[in-house]
Formats: C-alpha cells, sequence, structure tokens
C-alpha cells in the first residue's frame, strides 16, 4: 500500500493521501495526488527522500545523488 503523508516541522500530520498499490513508486503517487504542484502554489519548501528525485519544481528538496557531492555549506 502507498499512503502519501505531509507533515509539519514538529511531526503533526497534516495531510494524508488516500491508498494506492504497494507497488506504486512513491514520485508518481505524489504527483497524481498533486503534492508538487500544491507545494509550488503554497510556496512550501518540502524536504524529501531519493524516491522524489525528479519531481521537479523549486520546492521539494531531495539528497544530492551521484558522485563528486559538492561540499555542504558552513552555515557562515
Amino acid at each position: 500500500m502507498n499512503v502519501q503523508v505531509i507533515a509539519g516541522p514538529d511531526g503533526a500530520i497534516l495531510w494524508t493521501s488516500g491508498a494506492m498499490s504497494g507497488k506504486t513508486h512513491d514520485l508518481t503517487a505524489a504527483r497524481a495526488w498533486g503534492i508538487p504542484r500544491e507545494a509550488e502554489k503554497a510556496g512550501i519548501l518540502t524536504p524529501a527522500d531519493k524516491d522524489y528525485q525528479g519531481i521537479g519544481g523549486s520546492v521539494v528538496i531531495t539528497p544530492y545523488k551521484g558522485k563528486n557531492k559538492p561540499e555542504p555549506s558552513s552555515g557562515s
């Protein structure tokens, strides 16, 4: 079963999708439920895991994939 969940920074569940077949890829499910479009419209920065790479838009952030990863910023 594939259920998409959107949680707030404190872990509180804000939204859950309906259930899709377990063989449905997370990226396919997110697109089917309109998650990327709604996040973009709302301007909500959305961290996601590697399953969401290639989702497009500017607000969904996924881990870097591949070799020669950039150095993390020092935050200063």
